[in-house]
């Protein structure tokens, strides 16, 4: 198990624009050759928006987008017609696939914090698909088969246990509280990678929202 910390994250965005950006893995300007993508994860950035601030509209390809609204509301509008308001407690997922590009924007008046996780397809190409998932249920995990990966969210009671999926890879990201993983404390911000994952456990210091990425593929 490999742990990550959230203060070893790199810092990215535009403070003077409204825009706090936290990566976890290679981006742009911050190239680490070392640390590019583990499973089929290629980037995990924690984003902060405020009131009228946002991204321009931006090309993606071959990625599977996948977008956890923590607080606030997102504004989505891409160039294959697609525009949702987003909330606390959904799921976005946009398959960018051959290309597509998308403007994302707090067009709230209050602050907006989503984490975004960017994943590698199995196959390149093809066309752009899009879904939000409204209010996902602890109990219902969110397939993206596209790049044999898993998303199961846990918000947690202090003290409570849940099982963590075994897998051949497994990320998880605490997004708040606290949680111990095989003996590690993990903090908000804090992100464990986990190779051939089996018979973990993760338990809630207070309370915690925690996001697991179960990948067969690497």
């Amino acid at each position: 198990m490999d742990v990550r910390r959230a203060d070893d994250r790199y810092r990215g965005g535009d403070p003077a624009a409204g825009i706090e950006s936290l990566h976890a893995f290679s981006f742009g300007p911050h190239y680490d050759p070392d640390n590019l993508r583990f499973g089929a994860v290629l980037a995990c950035n924690e984003e902060r928006l405020a009131p009228g601030a946002g991204f321009d509209e931006h090309p993606h390809s071959h990625t599977e987008i996948v977008t956890w609204v923590v607080e606030g509301e997102l504004t989505h509008r891409d160039s294959a017609g697609h525009e949702s308001l987003v909330r606390s407690g959904d799921v976005q997922r946009l398959s960018s696939a051959g290309g597509v590009r998308h403007v994302e924007r707090n067009d709230g008046d209050t602050p907006l914090r989503f984490v975004q996780l960017w994943l590698a397809p199995l196959e390149p190409g093809g066309d752009p698909a899009y879904e939000v998932v409204h209010g996902i249920a602890d109990s219902t995990p969110y397939a993206v088969p596209e790049a044999a990966a898993m998303l199961h969210v846990r918000r947690l009671a202090p003290g409570e246990r849940t099982a963590v999926p075994d897998a051949r890879f497994l990320y998880a990201h605490v997004v708040r509280g606290e949680v111990l993983l095989d003996g590690e404390v993990l903090g908000a911000g804090d992100a464990a990678r986990v190779t051939d994952a089996k018979d973990l456990e993760a338990v809630a210091r207070g309370s915690a929202e925690l996001l697991l990425w179960e990948m067969a593929a690497g």
